[in-house]
């Protein structure tokens, strides 16, 4: 058996570490066997485990989701959503898994919810199609090597302990007796069914979708208010896509489509080529304000054109044209912060379609946040997936499945792409991140924390590709965030007030005060936190040398180990 190699987080008093065979799982950790990076320890443990079995990066993200959901309950769960991003090493090639589950297919569903409003606070009728179990099975059948069963094994296992015990439940028994015996059902469909591994496989999903599990489904939403019904189970399907990319500095950042917020990143890395980041120095004031800057201009976008793109046009050619880009670049002004909301005008190749009004402020809209899962094989296959489901107060049905709110990020705004329609995907706030160079993997983020999650990706990759950091320092390093963007957890017709502070940025505390004051005399509305900003977790693959880094930030409970 391969040894788990880390390097122990030095400087945190707090215990992160939990025992696995003679080692323990901490915040960082490095080796040349593959590595995983994710939530609590013991799903950074199962992914290992599948590792240790001869199973490739996606058997072990697969091991690592489905542990999630029992250790991250709350931040995720088995009813919940995964964007998934892998790189295949014998075709080099990156492809995207919509782990996402659609809104109800009823016209008379959608009807309400144009008549009453999609609920913002928490409900069943904000519920999508359940997506975890169907991605798991389909990252397996495609790219994966072990059976379901092998794979659910350390989850199981888990959930017949009832450890380690759910933080966010606290009579969590009821919960994991439930989630394990529908999990067991499908396993047993797996083994009863005949024929090739593929066809197993699709035996056990299909008694989710279409057997006696979408019967339990299908009664518990009639008896919760909730919209969907068993021929929305049997709809779904984890659909494969190409993602969206650009290159920056040599490198090639791959994001899921705009079902997700994830191309505004590659628009904000595009605009940021124009400018020398290295030679304004990391965490200077120069680099937060043209960083933030061109934050800004990325969401405006995001939020005029983002859709799901089976339902709505969405320009994304010409948003990351050299043209637009150029063009846009031209918004930006090095000595004072914007407080306007400035979406381009892609189809004219003009800069600006509209300055809009900024009624927004401080939300109260409930979030929920979401886990993280990194993962990378001895063969070079990489995986990056962010895991959610946003419960905010929905409980977990006979089945031990807990469904989330996701409705709430689509909108009843007439002509917007994001509005809601029968079998539509929200554009969501998940966004998971592959990063190629000289055709091999290189990089992989994953971050929780809804508007903040390509934020948080962006300071982690330019500390990595700008300043040199390797994960452990980039993941920990003082970080910054605007809120200058619409609050993608509220459905409000009116986008207007669904803005948050113009010009709003918050620093962590040990930027130093210079930066600060000369941010503020810029005009940013400035804030300071010495807590954390969202929660990273990166691997990074040394191809010279064979090495994988992993690394988690350790104030937001992120793990992560290695094999030798």
């Amino acid at each position: 058996m391969r040894t788990i190699c880390l390097s122990l987080f030095l400087i945190v008093t707090t215990a992160f570490q939990t025992a696995f065979g003679q080692q323990t799982i901490g915040w960082s950790a490095s080796g040349q066997g593959g590595a995983v990076a994710a939530g609590r320890s013991a799903a950074v443990a199962a992914g290992i485990e599948l590792l240790e079995q001869n199973g490739n990066a996606a058997d072990a993200a697969a091991a690592t989701l489905l542990a999630l959901s029992v250790t991250d309950y709350g931040l995720f769960a088995i009813g919940g959503e995964v964007p998934f991003l892998i790189y295949d090493a014998k075709k080099k090639e990156v492809k995207v898994l919509c782990g996402l589950g659609r809104a109800p297919r009823d016209p008379k569903a959608i009807e309400w919810f144009y008549a009453n409003g999609i609920p913002s606070r928490g409900s069943m009728k904000s519920a999508p199609v359940p997506g975890a179990v169907d991605l798991c099975v389909t990252a397996l059948r495609l790219y994966g090597t072990k059976s379901f069963e092998q794979t659910v094994a350390p989850t199981l296992r888990l959930l017949d302990t009832g450890q380690p015990p759910s933080q966010r439940r606290r009579n969590s028994a009821p919960f994991y007796k439930n989630q394990a015996v529908m999990l067991r059902k499908l396993v047993e469909a797996e083994r009863n069914a005949t024929g090739t591994r593929e066809e197993k496989l699709i035996a056990a999903r299909d008694r989710f979708y279409k057997g006696d599990v979408a019967d339990e489904l299908e009664s518990w939403y009639i008896s919760t208010g909730s919209f969907l019904r068993k021929r929305d189970l049997t709809a779904h399907k984890t659909t494969v896509e190409d993602p969206v990319s650009t290159v920056y500095r040599g490198y090639t950042v791959y994001k899921c489509p705009p079902w997700t917020q994830g191309p505004y990143l590659c628009q904000t890395l595009r605009l940021l080529e124009g400018y020398d980041l290295k030679q304004m120095g990391h965490l200077s004031a120069d680099y937060v304000h043209v960083v933030t800057e061109s934050l800004k201009l990325g969401f405006a976008d995001r939020d005029a054109y983002y859709g799901d793109p089976a339902f709505v046009r969405v320009p994304m050619e010409k948003l990351l044209s050299d043209e637009y880009t150029k063009i846009r670049r031209t918004l930006i002004d090095m000595k004072t912060a914007s407080l306007e909301r400035r979406p381009g005008d892609p189809y004219n190749m003009k800069p600006l379609k509209a300055k809009t009004q900024t009624e927004g402020g401080e939300s109260t809209i409930p979030v929920e946040d979401t886990t993280t899962c990194v993962v990378a094989d001895r063969w070079g296959n990489v995986v990056a997936a962010t895991p959610s489901c946003n419960l905010v107060g929905n409980l977990p049905g006979p089945s031990g499945v807990t469904q989330g709110n996701r409705l709430r990020s689509l909108n009843t705004t007439p002509g917007h792409p994001n509005r809601i329609l029968p079998g539509k995907r929200p554009r969501i706030t998940l966004t998971p991140t592959l990063v190629t160079k000289d055709g091999k993997a290189v990089i992989a983020i994953s971050v929780a924390g809804g508007d903040l999650q390509d934020q948080t990706t962006l300071n982690v990759l330019l500390n990595h590709i700008e300043f040199g950091m390797p994960p452990e320092q980039a993941v920990t390093a003082p970080r910054f965030e605007t809120s200058h963007h619409e609050n993608s957890f509220d459905p409000n017709p009116n986008r207007s007030v669904t803005f948050g502070t113009a010009g709003g940025l918050r620093v962590n505390t040990n930027v130093s005060t210079e930066v600060q004051t000369e941010l503020s005399k810029r005009g940013h509305r400035l804030r300071t936190t010495s807590g954390r900003i969202a929660a990273p977790v990166m691997i990074q693959i040394d191809h010279s040398s064979g090495t994988i880094y992993a690394a988690g930030d350790p104030r937001a409970g992120r793990h992560a180990a290695a094999l030798e």
